[in-house]
């Protein structure tokens, strides 16, 4: 299935690429609201590409947005569907960014914000191999009940790591989303770790950056220098 998704990429400071970092951004924002974390990134991650695909629909409440799906906080059931729905153009994009880098799952680590989490989470944990790891800030994990369908596993038979990230003064997504998230996962045998973000709302903070990227490219197997810094 080829893919009909696309936007800005950032590449690898090395030159040739040896792991892959997409952003999956929020409701009514594009691709371009995140790449810059990439530059951010590079000095933890020099042989990464990035990208950051616009979602294929237009969003009726940002004219100038894009969404993964019609969000409705308040039903469930149209989450699920959503996800459900938006995973097969994600899926076709992730393929074709992974064989035009010629790299395989292990390689690839994904990393949401907000709806962007939401579709981290729900394709990345049923994808035919699991990646390297799973980054959601201020998300909310879509469809708990429905976790033993997850099959991502990685050679050794183990889930994908995954790290949420949350604001605890967030007013759009409540951080009650990251500990129910946490506590599902736990439940279905899929290790999380989290982090709170005091004083944040819904957005992503300099800590929330960087305890990110650390994760990133432990995950990714990625030996991080002493003195390396987070640009901000």
């Amino acid at each position: 299935m080829a893919s009909s998704l696309d936007g800005p990429r950032i590449p690898p400071k090395n030159r040739v690429a040896k792991q892959l970092v997409v952003f999956l951004h929020g409701y009514g924002a594009d691709g371009d609201d995140l790449i810059a974390i990439g530059k951010q990134w590079q000095s933890l991650l020099p042989d990464a590409a990035f990208v950051s695909p616009h979602a294929p629909h237009p969003c009726a409440q940002a004219p100038t947005g894009r969404q993964w799906f019609p969000l409705n906080m308040s039903n469930p059931d149209e989450l699920w569907q959503g996800v459900v729905d938006a995973r097969p153009a994600l899926d076709a994009f992730l393929d074709a960014e992974l064989a035009r880098l010629k790299l395989d799952d292990s390689r690839l680590a994904l990393v949401g914000f907000s709806q962007g989490t939401m579709m981290a989470l729900h394709v990345r944990l049923r994808r035919s191999r699991a990646p390297a790891a799973i980054l959601g800030y201020s998300g909310v994990l879509v469809g708990p009940e429905h976790l033993l369908e997850a099959n991502a596993r990685d050679g050794h038979g183990r889930p994908p790591p995954i790290f949420l990230i949350h604001g605890n003064e967030d007013d759009l997504i409540s951080v009650e989303s990251l500990f129910l998230a946490a506590e599902d996962l736990n439940k279905a045998n899929i290790p999380c770790q989290w982090h709170m973000s005091v004083g944040i709302g819904h957005g992503i903070d300099t800590g929330g950056l960087l305890h990110g990227g650390l994760f990133v490219s432990k995950s990714l197997g990625v030996k991080t220098p002493a003195d390396v810094k987070v640009r901000t």
